[in-house]
């Protein structure tokens, strides 16, 4: 290959003491049919109440051409910490993330806001090609 294949990440192995906005991507191993991410530390705002929410996500794609670089997910996931969204909106949003820049076969998004006032919210987001 005439070209480093990871010349276009630019977090990992950086110092980052911030969100971003878009996960980095990497040239797909061959033969790698699924992908999961599972994080229970994503947060974000309530949209009317202003309180905290914390949820659990998990993120499952069948590659093609690309993968999620790790360290970018994490940053990526962080920048909701401060942003005012529903736990349904939030998996959308993930879900498109995913599928807009890492254009996988398809991407499923599961999120489960933890209790808060005794309500687990369980939102799924899927996209296909």
């Amino acid at each position: 290959m005439a070209t480093n294949s990871h010349e276009n990440l630019t977090v990992l192995g950086s110092t980052v003491r911030s969100p971003i906005d878009h996960v980095e991507v990497f040239p797909a191993p061959a033969d790698v049919t699924l992908v999961r991410f599972t994080s229970d530390e994503v947060s974000s705002i309530c949209p009317v109440t202003a309180q905290p929410d914390i949820a659990t996500v998990v993120i499952e794609y069948s590659p093609d051409k690309f993968c999620i670089e790790s360290k970018s997910l994490k940053l990526y996931l962080w920048r909701f910490r401060n942003m005012a969204v529903f736990a349904e909106a939030l998996a959308a949003e993930i879900a498109n993330e995913v599928m807009v820049t890492v254009k996988p076969h398809w991407v499923k998004v599961q999120l489960t806001q933890h209790p808060r006032g005794g309500i687990e919210v369980h939102a799924v987001a899927e996209r296909n090609r």
